[in-house]
C-alpha cells in the first residue's frame, strides 16, 4: 500500500520537487507529450542532475540527459508512449549509477544509461512543456519493515517535518541528522520505549534525556499509530498525528541543519512503517510572499534597494523569493542563497538553506538561526577571490556591524560546503556560520557588483 500525491504541471517546463528515500519512483501521468523528470541532490534545478524526458519531440522519443547538456546520453524511439486523455504508468530507477525508465508492469526498461560518476539522488522533480500540461499521480510512503536490530534506515527530508505511521509493540526510534548516517549532532525520538511505558527526546545519544514523558500504551502491535515530528530553528515538536496534540517539545540552543531522518526498532520489537516524505496534511510548503510588500525594508535595515543591482526581500521560515541569488551549496549539495538578518543591533550577511527553515548569521563566535530574514534578489553573482582586508572595488555591501562598519558579502569553502557569510574589513576575514559556530577565514571570495 502507498500514498498517492496528485500533482498538476503547466506548460512551462518548471520542475516541482519532492524528496525520495529509495532508488526509484513510480507514477502515472496524463499528458499529450513531454513528461519530464529530474533527479537531483537538492530540491532545485541544479547540477549534478539527471533528466528523463518521456514522450518528447511530439511524443515520438524519450531521452536521458545529464546536467542539462547535449548531446543526450541515450535516446529511444517511443512513439505514442503518452496520452493526453488517459493516465499511463511508469517507473524510474537509479542504482549504482544506472538510470532507467520503464512502463508500469514491465520489468525491462525502455531506456537506460550508466553514469560513470554517479551521485546520490534525494529529490525528484516533474514538469511538462512544449505545448503540454500534465496530471501526475506520484506514489509515496510505501510500507516497509524494521527488524529487531538497532540499526537506522535513512532517508532525506525536504522541509521541517516528517509524518509517519507505525505499527509495533514498542520502541519506535526516529533520528534527525545532517547526513544519512548515525553521526553527531543528531536528535533522537524514542516512542513507546521501556516496554511501551515512556517516550523521550535525546540529543547526540547522550543522557540524561532532554525530555521524558510517560506514554503507557502509545504503541500497538495490531494497528498503525500516526505521528508528526516538526523542527524549525531549534524547536523540536512531536505531535499526535491525528489530533495534532503536542506530545513532547524541546528547544535546542545550538540547532543544526537537518537533512535526513532514520528509523529503527529493537529491544524485542519489529516495526511496520509508512513514511510520508512530501508534506504533512494541512501544512503545504511555504510559498514566497507576494511581491508588492517585499521591497520595503523594515526599520533598522540599511539600504533596501541596492543601487539597482538587487533587492533585499523579506522572507521567513524557509521561504525563498523568486530570483534569489545563489551563493554556494551545503555539505549535502543543497543550494545556499545570500541572506541577511538583524542581530544585536547589526545587520549581518549570512546564508539561507531552504530545508533548514531559517537563515543563519555569524556573530560573537556562534551561529545564530533567524526565522525572519532578507534574501538578496536579482543582484550580482560575481565572486572575486581576495584575502585579509583587501576589499576589491565594487564589493557588494550586505549590511552593517553594531558599530556601523559596512559588512560585505563573502563566501568560503569549508568541509565540503561553499558557504556565504560576512566580510568585516577591519578584522581582515570572512566569517561564516557553520555547525553552531562562527568561523573566520583570511582567504575568501567577495561578492562584487
Amino acid at each position: 500500500m502507498s500514498n498517492v500525491m496528485d500533482v498538476q504541471t503547466q506548460d512551462n517546463l518548471q520542475y516541482q520537487f519532492y524528496p525520495v528515500s529509495s532508488g526509484s519512483v513510480q507514477f502515472k501521468v496524463r499528458a499529450a507529450n513531454d513528461a519530464h523528470l529530474a533527479l537531483t541532490m537538492a530540491p532545485q534545478e541544479s547540477d549534478p542532475m539527471y533528466e528523463v524526458f518521456i514522450g518528447g519531440w511530439g511524443n515520438s522519443k524519450s531521452v536521458i540527459r545529464r546536467n542539462r547538456t547535449k548531446p543526450d546520453k541515450v535516446e529511444a524511439d517511443t512513439p505514442g508512449i503518452l496520452n493526453g486523455g488517459e493516465f499511463r504508468g511508469f517507473w524510474v530507477r537509479w542504482d549504482g549509477g544506472v538510470v532507467s525508465a520503464g512502463r508500469e508492469g514491465e520489468v525491462i526498461p525502455f531506456i537506460s544509461w550508466t553514469d560513470p560518476e554517479p551521485f546520490p539522488v534525494a529529490f525528484v522533480g516533474v514538469c511538462t512543456g512544449w505545448g503540454a500540461s500534465g496530471s501526475w499521480k506520484i506514489e509515496d510512503g510505501a510500507e516497509f519493515n524494521t527488524p529487531d536490530k538497532l540499526e537506522y534506515k535513512f532517508g532525506p527530508v525536504a522541509a521541517g517535518s516528517l509524518q509517519f505511521d507505525y505499527r509495533g509493540p514498542h520502541n519506535a526510534h526516529i533520528c534527525l541528522t545532517p547526513a544519512p548516517a548515525e553521526i553527531n549532532p543528531m536528535y533522537e525520538i524514542i516512542l513507546g520505549g521501556w516496554e511501551n511505558t515512556q517516550s523521550v527526546i535525546r540529543h547526540c545519544r547522550e543522557k540524561p534525556d532532554k525530555v521524558t514523558i510517560p506514554t503507557p500504551g502509545i504503541m500497538n502491535p495490531n494497528e498503525f499509530r500516526k505521528f508528526l515530528i516538526e523542527w524549525k530553528c531549534g524547536r523540536l515538536l512531536v505531535r499526535d498525528g491525528n489530533s495534532g496534540a503536542v506530545l513532547m517539545e524541546w528547544v535546542d540552543p545550538a540547532p543544526f541543519p537537518v537533512t535526513h531522518f532514520g528509523v529503527r526498532t529493537g529491544y524485542g520489537a519489529r516495526g511496520h512503517w509508512r513514511i510520508s516524505h512530501f508534506s504533512a496534511p494541512g501544512s503545504p510548503p511555504p510559498s514566497a510572499p507576494v511581491a508588492a510588500p517585499l521591497y520595503s525594508s523594515p526599520p533598522g535595515y540599511p539600504g533596501g534597494p541596492v543601487g539597482g543591482a538587487g533587492q533585499w526581500v523579506d522572507a521567513a521560515n524557509g521561504q525563498l523569493p523568486p530570483g534569489a541569488v545563489p551563493g554556494g551549496q551545503d555539505c549535502n549539495g543543497e543550494p545556499i542563497f545570500v541572506a541577511r538578518a538583524q542581530h544585536e543591533g547589526a545587520t549581518i550577511p549570512g546564508k539561507l538553506v531552504q530545508s533548514h527553515g531559517c537563515a543563519f548569521v555569524p556573530w560573537g563566535g556562534m551561529e545564530h538561526s533567524k526565522p525572519q530574514y532578507q534574501v538578496l534578489v536579482g543582484g550580482p553573482n560575481n565572486w572575486v577571490p581576495t584575502n585579509g582586508s583587501a576589499i576589491p572595488p565594487g564589493a557588494f555591501p550586505g549590511g552593517a556591524s553594531e558599530d556601523g562598519e559596512t559588512l560585505f558579502v563573502g563566501r568560503v569553502r569549508h568541509e565540503g560546503s561553499l558557504t556565504t557569510g560576512k566580510v568585516q574589513q577591519s578584522h581582515g576575514v570572512c566569517y561564516i556560520s557553520f555547525g553552531g559556530q562562527e568561523l573566520g577565514f583570511p582567504d575568501y571570495e567577495v561578492l562584487v557588483s
